[in-house]
């Protein structure tokens, strides 16, 4: 008879035979052990089901590589997270941050790994120059090196209801193209029963930044930061104080709805609860699969009076791919990160992310490839975020910006603006609180990356 103590022997012998045996099959898990990498994002569904999808076809076209993906959050708690994670020594090899976290990143120094060194050290392939200029200028350093991979790159356009449209005796086919036109267009679709006629996701990026760069008027000194540290918020113009006082009013006159800070509104649109809204380009995808009515897509609105010779170009948003660093960090891995990195890189994933998203393509030829498959003729309105950014040469209140801590002073701003909304103040008094406020947290920035 087997004692418990022969069992056991046996089977550990057992064990340790099918491990050896194990380990010499081609191909086995041991023989191959795949090097595992860490990647945070910031997309809630869709579109973080949409990415992840991504690091599962990587992970299926190769066998030496893992790309973990998860969720970490929104954009400005994966910032968060991420920042804390390098502070305890564990951070993710690559994390995607917003473009307005820019800035910090750039001022981060050892806590980032340069994506152009990182592709140099690794021999990895890759063409900086493949990649649209105004992508690439965003996420390059003062001398032109690209600091992250620009990956889902979006702009601010305007959805629209075109059944809503046609209640209210609207023209479909004609979105409002001014803020008077606009403001009209509202009032017909109050009129005609909408409770809401329109809202705005990311209210500082829609109604400020973007505002800013489509009328060739500073958001800050300093060329929006672009030209250095000492920049300071310029949002007391007289575009930006008519723009406010018109949505206040627009809200009391129930015209306009306040939906929230950041990306809060979103589901407004999708939902039919609001007919028009303004907000990033990469809503696409939601609206495809949850709006059960016709809608269209539009460039943003301009104020004639402040674009006399036309609207400028819209700036991008979404976000880019950074290398983080980690004591533990090995070779090994940061290759595999290259080797992630110069997968994204090809038009094919390019051309996919854009078609399936509403994401802008970041590099030509991800938009050459789309527009030979017929994307733009059998979707209106999908070439529009790319066009208005590419309707004219940027100018250095089109580049976008570059201010340190911008997460916060977009907060910031979103609170003067509530106040503004609940009758607190007026817009004058909610830009210039912003700007006493924002100037502080810049000083503070430029205080501690100075050097």
């Amino acid at each position: 008879m087997l004692t418990r103590r022969k069992l056991a022997l046996l089977s550990g012998a057992a064990a340790t035979s099918a491990l050896l045996f194990a380990a010499a099959l081609p191909g086995s898990a041991l023989a191959q052990q795949k090097t595992v990498i860490d990647f945070w994002h910031g997309l809630p569904q869709p579109l973080g089901g949409q990415l992840e999808q991504i690091a599962k076809d990587f992970n299926d076209s190769q066998q030496a590589v893992q790309v973990n993906a998860s969720y970490k959050g929104s954009y400005p708690e994966t910032m968060q997270a991420a920042i804390a994670a390098f502070r305890a020594g564990n951070a993710p090899h690559i994390v995607q941050m917003f473009e307005v976290g820019t800035a910090t990143m750039m001022a981060a120094g050892p806590a980032v790994k340069p994506v152009y060194q990182l592709m140099q050290e690794t021999g990895a392939a890759f063409d900086a120059d493949a990649y649209i200029p105004a992508v690439k200028g965003y996420y390059s350093s003062k001398d032109g090196k690209m600091m992250a991979l620009p990956f889902n790159s979006s702009s601010t356009i305007m959805f629209y209801n075109k059944d809503a449209f046609q209640k209210a005796g609207l023209d479909p086919n004609k979105p409002p193209a001014t803020w008077p036109e606009m403001i009209e267009a509202t009032k017909k679709l109050k009129a005609s029963g909408s409770t809401c006629p329109l809202t705005t996701s990311w209210p500082v990026w829609a109604q400020f930044e973007q505002l800013g760069a489509i009328h060739n008027t500073p958001f800050a000194s300093q060329a929006n930061g672009f030209g250095g540290l000492n920049a300071e918020l310029k949002i007391d113009a007289p575009l930006y104080v008519k723009h406010v006082q018109t949505l206040i009013d627009m809200q009391k006159d129930g015209l306009f709805k306040y939906g929230g800070r950041d990306n809060k509104p979103d589901a407004l649109f999708p939902s039919g609860e609001c007919a028009m809204i303004h907000a990033s380009s990469g809503l696409r995808s939601r609206i495809l699969k949850e709006a059960t009515f016709a809608w269209g897509a539009a460039p943003l609105p301009y104020w004639p009076e402040f674009a006399k010779d036309g609207p400028k170009n819209s700036i991008i948003g979404g976000a880019a791919f950074w290398v983080m660093t980690s004591p533990k960090r090995t070779p090994a891995e940061y290759k595999a990160v290259s080797q992630f990195f110069s997968y994204l890189a090809r038009p094919e994933v390019d051309a996919k992310w854009h078609m399936d998203t509403g994401y802008v393509p970041v590099t030509m030829k991800g938009f050459e490839l789309a527009k030979a498959q017929g994307y733009y003729e059998k979707n209106p309105g999908a070439d529009v975020p790319a066009a208005q950014l590419t309707r004219t040469p940027t100018t250095e209140n089109s580049m976008g910006l570059r201010l340190g801590n911008l997460p916060e002073i977009r907060n910031i701003i979103q609170e003067e603006l509530e106040k503004a909304f609940q009758g607190q103040q007026d817009a004058k008094q909610a830009l210039d609180a912003s700007i006493k406020r924002g100037n502080t947290v810049l000083r503070n920035f430029e205080r501690a990356n100075k050097g």
